[in-house]
């Protein structure tokens, strides 16, 4: 007898298709490869979208921290707060101007920056706050904001999750000084890579724009066009941070289809939600009534005391039946550098190191076909059941899920 094939269903894949390759064919026909029309249209229609007055196009997510942490004055012997359960590009960023990022520890139930221990982590030195949209649900922005005035803190929102993600009726993107999108390959919006920041201040614009190409105050499609001149200064020793337009034309076409995919997500996380809501082993992700989430990831969480499993178990029982998951992510004062630099040890950030070890991210994007959500579904339930029971067979639908 043959045994069945295991469908096999991957943590991401991009919706790009035929619009993108025919928007890109026509930037290669144009003749011009890099930073130009299509990255200008592209800036303008994202802040349009998002509801802010400037966008600012860059190549990846990390730059647009570093541009943001720049422009707001954050210098070396500086601090910045920043919660431990983040990628390490957010804390990464603010060593390259020479600050100190200074961790903090989580909110257990979104997972987000514990604005209480933020607090207590203040210094004279304390020049910026950096919070972290997790999975794309919106960070407490009220209470970080009145923390921030209260001690003349720079307000700078890593939202490489949350596109489009909404706080009480506004847009990630238009509610602090600087927001900060990634466009990577896994995101809800990708041009491969990229990213963009977002702001009201024209002078911080000006400043991000001189500093993404070298400090030079005219860029290269003002030069080399037909009206263009060949005269340039170097006014700042600047980066190489800028976006092409091959990524542009992208993510004009993405930016076009992101309130679908939004939905699309939405839908794949009720299906998840709806299912694993009355298993008592499984915690699903909470979403507070007065922000909406651009469903970035579905960051599932397990009832360990209840299973004979831990989560690297979970997640390897899971890759068996064809499921493939991810953590986000390992707190960051449990890295290597970030204990050998700084000091951080285990124990220093308790609800951080809980939460780590309980949660696993499902798959979730916008073109899940219906049985890879019902395989995934089954896996799952399959999966806790077995991790109770200690029963290696399958208990709901297909006995290979």
């Amino acid at each position: 007898m043959s045994i069945p094939k295991v469908i096999q269903v991957p943590f991401h894949r991009a919706l790009v298709g035929e619009e993108e390759a025919l928007a890109v064919c026509e930037v290669i026909r144009s003749g011009w490869m890099t930073m130009g029309p299509k990255t200008f249209e592209f800036e303008k229609k994202f802040a349009e979208y998002v509801g802010a007055q400037h966008a600012i196009a860059v190549s990846t997510g990390t730059g647009a921290l570093h541009l943001s942490l720049e422009a707001a004055g954050v210098r070396i012997g500086d601090e910045v707060l920043l919660p431990t359960t983040t990628f390490t590009a957010t804390a990464e960023a603010v060593t390259y101007v020479g600050a100190r990022p200074v961790l903090v520890d989580i909110d257990p139930v979104t997972m987000n920056i514990d604005l209480e221990d933020a607090a207590r982590r203040i210094t004279p030195r304390t020049k910026a706050i950096i919070p972290v949209h997790l999975g794309g649900q919106a960070c407490d922005m009220d209470e970080i904001h009145a923390l921030a005035r209260m001690h003349h803190l720079r307000v700078i929102e890593d939202a490489a999750h949350a596109l489009p993600s909404e706080y009480k009726g506004k847009r990630v993107g238009q509610i602090s000084e600087f927001t900060c999108f990634s466009f990577y390959a896994t995101k809800t919006l990708t041009t491969g890579e990229g990213g963009m920041v977002t702001t009201d201040n024209y002078e911080a614009a000006e400043r991000m724009r001189l500093m993404r190409l070298h400090g030079i105050e005219r860029d290269a499609w003002k030069r080399y066009r037909g009206d263009g001149s060949w005269f340039y200064e170097v006014l700042e020793a600047g980066f190489k941070y800028n976006l092409t337009d091959f990524q542009s034309a992208i993510g004009l076409v993405q930016l076009a289809k992101c309130d679908a995919m939004k939905q699309a997500r939405e839908r794949i996380a009720q299906r998840y939600s709806d299912a694993f809501s009355s298993c008592e082993d499984l915690v699903i992700p909470a979403i507070r009534q007065d922000r909406s989430t651009s469903w970035h990831l579905y960051v599932l969480r397990l009832r360990l005391d209840s299973l004979n499993k831990d989560r690297n178990e979970f997640i390897e029982a899971l890759h068996r039946r064809g499921v493939a998951c991810s953590v986000h992510f390992i707190p960051l004062h449990l890295q290597p550098y970030y204990r050998r630099a700084y000091g951080y040890q285990t124990g220093d950030f308790p609800r951080a190191e809980r939460e780590f070890h309980s949660c696993l991210s499902l798959p979730i994007y916008p073109g899940m076909t219906e049985m890879e959500i019902d395989h995934v579904i089954n896996a799952v339930l399959n999966t806790a059941a077995e991790s109770r029971t200690h029963r290696a067979v399958a208990v709901h639908g297909d006995p290979n899920a």
